[in-house]
């Protein structure tokens, strides 16, 4: 799995790449271009821009499949790319392997002529390949949903947000860490812009005091999960 910044991951199997949350224009953190990224599918969690992004424009260069939630699938849809919508909760198998959505507390939307249009409900994805489990939270909060994720899953990689402000701080994430059970934890969607500004090193030794292993990624770099 290689980090691309922000929120964005792009996961190579035998069977496939997948792209989750493309947001490469404009993200001062990306170390690859829209342009230049090939994949099979992408994963979108909501609408919000620093997810959303390039999904559509990646989508229709690469041939590559959207899953999302119906209604960001729908809205993604009809700007001419190949979606497969899904429900929270719901799974599927794919090529690859198996996806299943998640809860996510948050919010999705996208500006419209006269303002903010909510567009479905954000999501997280719980990703089986290759005899492996990765969940990925999308921006959310601390919840509940993620001790049943870790006591029902073997979890080998866990990417959540430390950012603060519009999703977990490093205090949440580190309990999150503790709660999902994960071999290894990934922080994201933090240091992009000013509002989300935050020392990965807090997560790090709060996760640590839990016996929970991060691995801190810089946009560019890989793990092999």
């Amino acid at each position: 799995m290689q980090y691309l910044g922000h929120s964005c991951f792009l996961i190579t199997t035998p069977k496939a790449k997948i792209l989750i949350d493309p947001f490469l224009t404009g993200n001062p953190m990306a170390v690859e271009k829209a342009e230049e990224v090939e994949c099979d599918f992408i994963l979108v969690s909501h609408a919000h821009i620093d997810h959303y992004g390039d999904a559509v424009a990646i989508a229709k260069r690469t041939g590559a499949t959207i899953v999302a939630s119906y209604e960001v699938a729908l809205h993604a849809g009809a700007q001419g790319a190949k979606v497969h919508p899904m429900g929270c909760g719901g799974g599927r198998d794919f090529p690859f392997g198996r996806v299943q959505l998640t809860i996510a507390h948050h919010t999705s939307s996208v500006d419209g002529p006269n303002g903010v249009v909510s567009v479905g409900a954000p999501v997280g994805f719980l990703i089986q390949a290759e005899g492996k489990t990765i969940y990925f939270a999308g921006d959310t909060g601390l919840t509940m949903e993620m001790e049943l994720l870790g006591r029902r899953n073997q979890i080998d990689l866990a990417l959540l947000p430390i950012g603060d402000n519009f999703t977990m701080g490093p205090i949440d994430a580190a309990e999150a860490s503790r709660m999902l059970r994960a071999k290894v934890t990934v922080p994201m969607h933090y240091n992009t812009f000013e509002m989300i500004q935050i020392d990965p090193q807090v997560f790090v030794k709060e996760a640590g005091k839990c016996g929970c292993k991060v691995v801190v990624l810089a946009p560019g770099e890989r793990v092999l999960v």
